[in-house]
């Protein structure tokens, strides 16, 4: 079974962060691993509290991991300190990682801010030039492009700039908010749209947790970088079509709207 590691915040409901990244790599195929980087006290409505791990606690994390089981792709979520991006940065380069997925976690779905002003310069200039890809939505597309995204012209614009400045390929996140769940992908030089369709869901809190998460299952599995996308789009249409409605809030997708078998179906 291949693995996957993912580096990233904890969410108590359980909607987004690690939580949403165990439940969206297992359920595409792959085995799961996880290296805390802050405990979050959220729910639908918002988050209260973050209590961020040491970076020497963070540290020895990832060090267990990777000496005893290997990780076949990494992601990367809600990193919120210079300190924590350069562990990370670190580990990642001493081990030669690969397929690793970095998803810039800036705001939360209930506008909370999620990461310290002083550590975007460090997560763009460590973590960046280590992505196989870097999954921005419009909002920190703007901000690691420093202009204004409004249509799909935009969204290319931008995302060439974020790839050429920082080396890596880009996987701009349109949302309904640009055009429709039209998402695209800048690698090598070449642009890829990647179509979606509008779901009639509020319920949308840990989408690109989970969209992250299973571009970097597919990648583990050995799928090229389209392939990877592509597969991660359905699946989270999927966890989204299935209408799971929970909270008062934004709620979370049901990320095992694909799970059979009698210990998934029994029910009294």
């Amino acid at each position: 079974m291949k693995t996957a590691l993912s580096i990233a915040g904890s969410d108590s409901c359980g909607g987004a962060g690690i939580q949403a990244d165990i439940k969206t790599m297992t359920l595409n195929g792959v085995y799961a691993m996880s290296a805390v980087t802050a405990l979050t006290a959220q729910n639908t409505t918002g988050v209260t509290a973050i209590s961020e791990s040491s970076p020497e606690f963070l540290r020895q994390q990832i060090d267990a991991v990777f000496e005893d089981i290997r990780p076949d792709a990494v992601k990367i979520g809600m990193v919120s300190s210079t300190a924590l991006i350069e562990v990370i940065a670190d580990r990642l380069s001493f081990y030669k990682a690969q397929n690793v997925v970095v998803d810039p976690v800036m705001v939360a779905t209930s506008s909370a801010r999620l990461i310290k002003t002083d550590a975007v310069n460090t997560l763009t200039e460590k973590l960046f030039p280590l992505a196989t890809v870097v999954t921005p939505n419009i909002s920190e597309a703007e901000l690691l492009s420093g202009m204004e995204i409004s249509d799909a012209d935009d969204m290319q614009t931008a995302a060439k700039k974020i790839g050429d400045i920082y080396s890596c390929a880009v996987l701009l996140k349109g949302g309904h908010n640009i055009n429709d769940a039209n998402d695209l992908l800048y690698a090598d030089g070449r642009f890829r749209w990647f179509r979606g369709k509008r779901i009639d869901n509020p319920n949308t809190h840990g989408t690109g947790c989970t969209l992250s998460s299973a571009i970097a299952a597919n990648l583990a599995k050995g799928y090229p970088l389209e392939e990877s996308v592509a597969w991660a789009k359905d699946y989270i249409s999927g966890a989204l079509e299935a209408m799971l409605d929970l909270g008062a809030g934004s709620g979370p997708m049901n990320h095992a709207f694909d799970l059979k078998g009698k210990f998934a179906e029994y029910n009294i």
